[in-house]
């Protein structure tokens, strides 16, 4: 096969930072090419050249597109060319319905009139091609995660796409949307349509990548062809890491101690229908040092379950009894479980765990005020030597406190998350989702910081859709289904085997 897209010596530099040093890449045609890397390793960046949103003239290098060198002033351009990009945070409006979404800026209109019935016969194609049965005229905003991500595909279908660009198309996905999102590449693929995705889950790249290329620290370090047989998960990870990691979990000294927090009888209703019971008679307990891993599968109530604990935050007629160290606690506010030594890293960093728009510095202490604070003023000068301890001790990488942590790749998002609940001296920190979106080199270091706080005596429970996280984590893992938990199993006795027997038994 000749190369569809040649990328050569692309150097990108923003002020103090060289985000791209002499990356190249050649993207074969008809083929699915996956690009790897950890967070900040200059995948997102290398896709918004060959995009147009960092424009010619604002980079060094050589784009040749379809034996063309290829000079991008903006997305418009690339998209001209049938080069179609699907960013991670998908871009459509919810309250337009699909139809208008498809072709919203590319509208099927005549003397500035468009033609309705000509633009919901083509959605109804594009959706067809798509594996979507949905009406034209639903709003998006009714849609799931999934099929939202389907949409965006027949957006890009609608458009005579060539080379689609998908970033981390599944991270938000469940399993059975996901497979049926890598299934329709797959299709894709058969019908001409060249892709190229960038994804940290490395069974998926397996699946369907035809080569892989691998990006450390703006750098090209490798492109392993599928055909070759050398396509394995370990020569990605060293590759992405520059170091073998035969452990993929750090190991831990498990020292369980005295209970540090309990429920009992924990009976949680949905917020909007009043006849639907979300949580139901659930009792749980953590100890000192401690990991507990909480397994299930979406929609089981592991966030419900973790948001209704800490302050209230979700649910409403929540009843049950609370403690801290053997002492009934307080949980009815936010404020009131933080005073209580609770802590919850949300699993959506980016719209509750985080303000975006924020600094690092301000954003590790907002949760914990007083301790930076002089008689209700904040002192700026702790604040900064707060954050600075922070992003040391948490390893975030960053030329400044003051960097902004819209700016930051996703696993320094999360450590900055944690870095603000950790200013706080929980005694019970939950983490919802720790490592979801982040690569493996940023996992490692995450579960490094589990360990640290279990060895320092702190209580942990981990909710994960990641089996093999929590059995290489955790030292007791509650089943949860249908609102309540289904088993327990000691480290030892766990397996995925027995957590999915316990899931679906009746």
């Amino acid at each position: 096969m000749t190369a569809l897209l040649e990328m050569r010596n692309i150097t990108k530099t923003f002020p103090g930072v060289k985000a791209l040093d002499n990356v190249s890449l050649s993207v074969r045609e008809g083929e699915i090419h996956a690009i790897c890397g950890e967070n900040g390793a200059g995948k997102s960046t290398l896709m918004k050249v060959l995009s147009g949103v960092y424009p010619a003239g604002s980079y060094e290098g050589e784009i040749v597109y379809d034996g063309q060198t290829a000079e991008f002033g903006g997305i418009r351009d690339s998209e001209d060319r049938g080069i179609i990009i699907i960013h991670q945070e998908l871009a459509l409006v919810p309250l337009l319905s699909i139809a208008e979404n498809i072709f919203l800026g590319n509208e099927r209109a005549s003397n500035g009139v468009v033609n309705w019935r000509e633009t919901f016969r083509q959605t109804e194609g594009l959706l067809a091609k798509v594996g979507l049965r949905e009406a034209p005229g639903i709003k998006v905003d009714g849609l799931g995660v999934g099929k939202q991500q389907l949409v965006e595909i027949a957006k890009a279908l609608s458009k005579d796409v060539r080379l689609l660009i998908l970033d981390e198309p599944t991270a938000a996905l469940s399993e059975a949307d996901s497979q049926a999102l890598l299934d329709l590449l797959l299709e894709l693929k058969g019908q001409g349509v060249t892709s190229i995705i960038i994804s940290h889950k490395l069974n998926e790249v397996r699946r369907v990548a035809d080569s892989v290329t691998v990006i450390r620290d703006g750098a090209t370090i490798s492109t392993i062809d599928a055909r070759g047989g050398d396509l394995t998960e370990d020569r990605i990870v060293r590759d992405m890491v520059g170091r073998d990691m035969a452990h993929r979990y750090p190991d831990r000294e498990r020292r369980a101690g005295d209970v540090v927090f309990e429920v009992k009888d924990w009976n949680v209703w949905h917020p909007e229908h009043a006849d639907r019971q979300v949580i139901r008679d659930l009792s749980m307990n953590v100890r000192a040092g401690e990991v507990v891993g909480i397994a299930g599968l979406m929609g089981s109530g592991r966030t419900e379950l973790a948001m209704s604990i800490f302050g209230r935050s979700y649910g409403r007629n929540i009843s049950g009894q609370a403690s801290m160290r053997g002492q009934p606690v307080d949980l009815s506010a936010v404020d009131k479980a933080i005073a209580a030594g609770l802590a919850y890293v949300t699993e959506d960093r980016k719209t509750l765990g985080l303000i975006l728009d924020e600094t690092i510095r301000r954003n590790t202490i907002l949760a914990n005020l007083d301790g930076v604070a002089n008689r209700g003023v904040v002192d700026e000068n702790r604040e900064t030597e707060v954050a600075e301890k922070y992003r040391k001790v948490m390893n975030i990488r960053t030329p400044s406190v003051f960097q902004k942590v819209m700016n930051l790749s996703g696993g320094n998002q999360q450590k900055v998350v944690l870095a603000k609940w950790l200013f706080t001296e929980p005694e019970v920190l939950i983490l919802d989702e720790p490592t979801r979106g982040i690569d493996v080199g940023a996992k490692y270091e995450i579960y490094n910081i589990i360990n640290d706080l279990s060895a320092a005596g702190k209580a942990v429970i981990m909710i994960s859709s990641e089996m093999p996280e929590l059995l290489g984590m955790c030292d007791r893992i509650y089943v949860m289904n249908e609102g309540s938990f289904v088993g327990e199993l000691q480290a030892e006795d766990a397996s995925q085997e027995s957590i999915m027997s316990l899931i679906v038994r009746e």
